[in-house]
């Protein structure tokens, strides 16, 4: 699909459906909805109907910010790095969007349905899936300043970059995948035990990796 075409009116729509939805539902809010949810995923504050705005104005603002960021990232990022692939980092900000989006519509469904479903069972194992989706992306992103492993050694050299993200890549999409799973399945507190023990697996071992492979003289170990 051609992102730079029809990139912009697809991230608008994104952005106005939950909005949308916001709106059909507004006239039967009750006089207060929930606004935040504690670790057991029940709401813990409330606020008036017109909160249910508040949402998609966030997710909406973030998803402009990073459709920019994204699609002009040869412009904004000062290492002009002239390899960089406009139709995929197109794609990813799209899928990010989406991303937000999808986020955007469960916190207005669970403001009208808090007492029926536990918001971090639709929430969590939807963070896992995108962080399996950017595990997928990884191998692909070349260096720059916005996105990836942006340490001091995978910056200074084109291999470290490469070879980390690849790391990266398997970590990412089974941890994020394991990170769905289990919050899906597991009751809320030992569901979050365990997406914030992936998660520090996912960040950790990539970097670990990078930096002995600097202190390596960036070479790649082949055991024979």
């Amino acid at each position: 699909m051609n992102t730079k075409k029809y990139g912009p009116w697809i991230v608008a729509l994104m952005i106005i459906a939950p909005f949308v939805y916001a709106a059909l539902i507004f006239p039967q809010l009750p006089s207060e909805i929930p606004t935040h949810f504690n670790i057991n995923g029940k709401a813990d504050a409330w606020g008036g109907p017109s909160s249910i705005f508040l949402g998609p104005g966030i997710m909406g603002a973030v998803s402009v910010f990073t459709y920019i960021l994204m699609t002009n990232l040869k412009t904004f990022d000062a290492k002009k790095y002239d390899q960089a692939n406009d139709q995929l980092y197109g794609n990813f900000a799209l899928l990010t969007v989406a991303f937000l989006s999808i986020l955007s519509t469960i916190i207005i469904y669970s403001s009208t349905h808090a007492d029926q479903i536990n918001v971090g069972k639709l929430i969590l194992p939807l963070v896992g899936l995108s962080f399996a989706g950017i595990g997928w992306y990884m191998p692909k992103f070349k260096q720059n300043y916005f996105v990836g492993f942006k340490l001091p050694w995978t910056l200074e050299s084109e291999t470290n970059w490469n070879e980390t993200h690849k790391v990266a890549s398997t970590y990412w999409i089974y941890g994020g995948l394991f990170q769905a799973v289990v919050t899906l399945i597991l009751p809320m507190k030992f569901g979050l035990i365990g997406f914030m023990l992936a998660t520090a697996v996912m960040v950790i071992v990539p970097a670990v990796f990078s930096y002995r492979m600097f202190k390596n003289g960036n070479q790649i170990n082949n055991p024979n």
